[in-house]
């Protein structure tokens, strides 16, 4: 146990100082602490309600101004609080989706990873089953036959969904793991199976799920986005990034903000992600840790 408190603070140690030394990283936690913050205040400083229609007449896709900073869209509705709450609600979702996936498919990986015999056989034949089923298109028939999801099924469907491939790559983790010498020195111990695989070999595969987590955030983001701008995800006049570009995707030329804001703060929140789980691999790895 003393190993593994160790080598936690010690790979918290190393990300830290990696994080103020690599420049990209930096860059994309300001990036994403730039939007995630005002988009998570959005109820205390967007100008106006989301769905809050002053003038369907003279104020449709009005241009950026005083009054509306990023314009309006067709309905008369302010884009910046539209963004505004569509990114926490994006956010949220992708947060809590993340957590869902990384519970069970850290659950199942280690299961998988530490069984033997048929057990091990059986979970990993239904691993790779559920690997090689598209994602996306399932996610599609889902929601093109479940119509006006509420947002804790869309977090659920979402979550369980995207764990296949943190499972595999905890299961490969725990294989690894289970016959070194602190393993078999806690076997002969005493320690109970689910003892060891929950206080000795987790700890251990953290490093992975970490920076999993991070990528699985903007993977997360962009999912909901595509959804909605297909129209069957998150439905107008719920504020969504991916709704709000779809909105405003067949008048880019004429009244361009509709999209433009949006679209820009999808393409910015999705980059910072993955720059910050690239950078979190790189500072968290082996290499890196065994200099410590």
């Amino acid at each position: 146990m003393i190993t593994d408190t160790l080598y936690l603070s010690s790979a918290a140690r190393i990300g830290r100082r990696w994080f103020r030394r690599d420049r990209s990283m930096v860059i994309a936690g300001v990036v994403i602490a730039a939007i995630a913050i005002p988009c998570l205040m959005a109820p205390l400083i967007a100008p106006y309600d989301p769905r809050y229609q002053p003038n369907i007449v003279t104020l449709k896709n009005a241009a950026p101004s005083l009054a509306h900073l990023m314009g309006t869209d067709g309905a008369s509705r302010d884009i910046l609080s539209r963004l505004l709450h569509g990114g926490r609600l994006s956010l949220t979702l992708a947060l809590f989706a993340t957590l869902v996936s990384v519970t069970v498919g850290t659950a199942y990986g280690a299961i998988a990873g530490y069984s033997s015999g048929l057990t091990a056989s059986i979970l990993e034949r239904v691993l790779d089953t559920l690997l090689s089923i598209p994602r996306l298109l399932v996610l599609i028939v889902i929601f093109a036959t479940w119509d006006n999801i509420e947002i804790t099924g869309f977090i659920i469907i979402l979550g369980i969904t995207g764990w296949y491939g943190l499972a595999r790559l905890v299961r490969g983790q725990v294989l690894a793991l289970k016959s070194q010498d602190f393993v078999a020195s806690a076997r002969a111990l005493g320690a109970t199976q689910a003892r060891i695989v929950i206080r000795h070999i987790l700890p251990n595969v953290v490093t992975p799920v970490v920076v999993a987590a991070t990528l699985g955030l903007g993977q997360i983001i962009i999912l909901e986005a595509g959804l909605s701008w297909l129209g069957i995800g998150l439905k107008v006049p719920t504020a969504s990034w991916g709704n709000m570009i779809q909105e405003g995707s067949d008048q880019m030329t004429n009244h361009w903000w509709i999209s433009f804001f949006p679209g820009m703060a999808l393409v910015l929140i999705v980059m910072a992600f993955n720059i910050l789980g690239d950078g979190l691999l790189r500072a968290l790895s082996p290499r890196q840790l065994n200099r410590r």
